[in-house]
């Protein structure tokens, strides 16, 4: 099966990718994470990439559509893919939906992971964090005692991007980068919306019921 993922920063987008790769023996394709496998390896288009990434620019769409494409061309994808973090505008949507069709990979579904804003403000800003490297969570994880971490008897402090003035301003970007794709991949009668207030595994139980009448 072929599909793409989308949810806000808290919905748990990453935990579900990674269990829906292993059920289902699909690559978890993450743009960023294949980005900096190219740079790394020193592809003709990672070092195209790198020359952006140095100068602090984003990398072009036809940089990284062909990454992208090269990616998709690997063995591992013969049975499907699992796409994250791309496309994030609607000319990138339409350039991979050219390069799928090109390849005969046609996209099966898109799932959209939806979670309140609420909830997600709720989750992401109850995270605490000590300088051990240990992280707490006040509603999931909380300390034994209010705000001493359980390890080493040090004082608990919250990240800057995880105060909720911060978290708002996240959701907010992210809905309005997104909405538009939402919109894309529902006129294509591509989209399918998931319930992500309920607990990870029932999440992925309501992800399997879609995904398993693509499985051959």
């Amino acid at each position: 099966m072929n599909v793409v993922l989308f949810g806000p920063p808290g919905a748990g987008k990453g935990t579900q990718a990674k269990e829906l790769s292993n059920y289902y023996d699909i690559p978890h394709i993450s743009t960023g994470d294949i980005l900096r496998a190219n740079v790394k390896e020193g592809t003709k288009l990672g070092k195209e990439a790198e020359q952006y990434m140095n100068r602090g620019e984003l990398v072009p769409d036809e940089v990284l559509i062909g990454i992208i494409k090269n990616r998709l061309a690997e063995p591992d994808c013969k049975k499907g893919y699992l796409l994250d973090g791309y496309p994030r505008t609607i000319p990138q949507a339409d350039a991979l939906a050219g390069i799928l069709e090109e390849i005969g990979m046609p996209l099966d579904v898109v799932l959209n992971i939806d979670v309140p804003d609420e909830e997600l403000v709720g989750r992401l800003s109850g995270r605490y964090m000590c300088k051990c490297g240990e992280s707490y969570h006040i509603r999931f994880n909380p300390p034994q005692k209010e705000g001493i971490c359980d390890s080493c008897g040090g004082q608990l402090y919250q990240r800057d991007d995880d105060k909720e003035e911060v978290i708002r301003q996240r959701l907010e970007s992210y809905k309005n980068k997104t909405q538009p794709l939402i919109d894309y991949y529902a006129n294509k009668n591509l989209l399918v919306h998931i319930n992500g207030e309920k607990g990870i595994n029932s999440v992925f139980d309501d992800i399997r019921v879609v995904l398993d009448k693509y499985v051959n």
